[in-house]
């Protein structure tokens, strides 16, 4: 054998196969995406379904609280008002409402007064735990409407304690009972005094 052609040989097997070469990037890749996935799927975010009506969300409906309405006269923007309770569920409250979505700062009450006038939900919560907020979110998403939406704002010094007011009404919950808030937020929701769409 010649020099030449043990070269061209030894040239031939060392040369990498083009079909591993395909193979290595994009079997990295497959791998890759399986991983992230598979990691996704296991923590993703488990929120609970909206289950209103239920016998557990029925019996917290005896624990509503209702006010004599306040009124719904409107003050002018950034006036403060004197509520004669925490969670004010009417009164006078500014002309600018609080949107429909979860906050990560507290908002004014006289804007979130506004807010239950129009039908919305207003959630107040402190530190609920994961899963609560997971869910309160969810909904937040589901229930975005001008009249109809949920409200969910943080309140500090109410740890695990949950409370949902509407216009009149309030519902304090000693920790986060998903069947109980889905029909509270399904009794009051879109059902304000300024425009009922429900």
């Amino acid at each position: 054998m010649t020099q030449s052609s043990r070269t061209k040989r030894r040239r031939r097997g060392d040369s990498p196969n083009p079909l591993s070469l395909l193979l290595g990037p994009v079997g990295i890749a497959v791998l890759m995406t399986a991983l992230i996935g598979g990691l996704w799927y296991r923590n993703r975010p488990q929120s609970v379904a909206f289950e209103p009506n239920t016998t557990i969300g029925e019996a917290a409906m005896t624990n509503i609280q209702t006010f004599p309405d306040q009124g719904q006269v409107h003050v002018a923007p950034g006036q403060p008002v004197n509520y004669d309770t925490d969670f004010p569920t009417s009164g006078p409250h500014d002309p600018n409402p609080v949107l429909p979505g979860v906050y990560s700062q507290e908002q004014r009450l006289e804007e979130l007064v506004h807010s239950i006038e129009h039908g919305n939900i207003v959630i107040y919560v402190d530190q609920p735990g994961q899963v609560a907020m997971d869910t309160l979110t969810a909904w937040a998403s589901e229930f975005s409407g001008y009249w109809d939406g949920l409200v969910v704002v943080p309140r500090p010094g109410l740890g695990e304690e949950v409370v949902l007011t509407a216009w009149n009404h309030k519902l304090r919950l000693p920790e986060f009972e998903p069947e109980a808030a889905a029909t509270f937020i399904d009794t009051y929701r879109g059902r304000g005094p300024e425009n009922p769409v429900r």
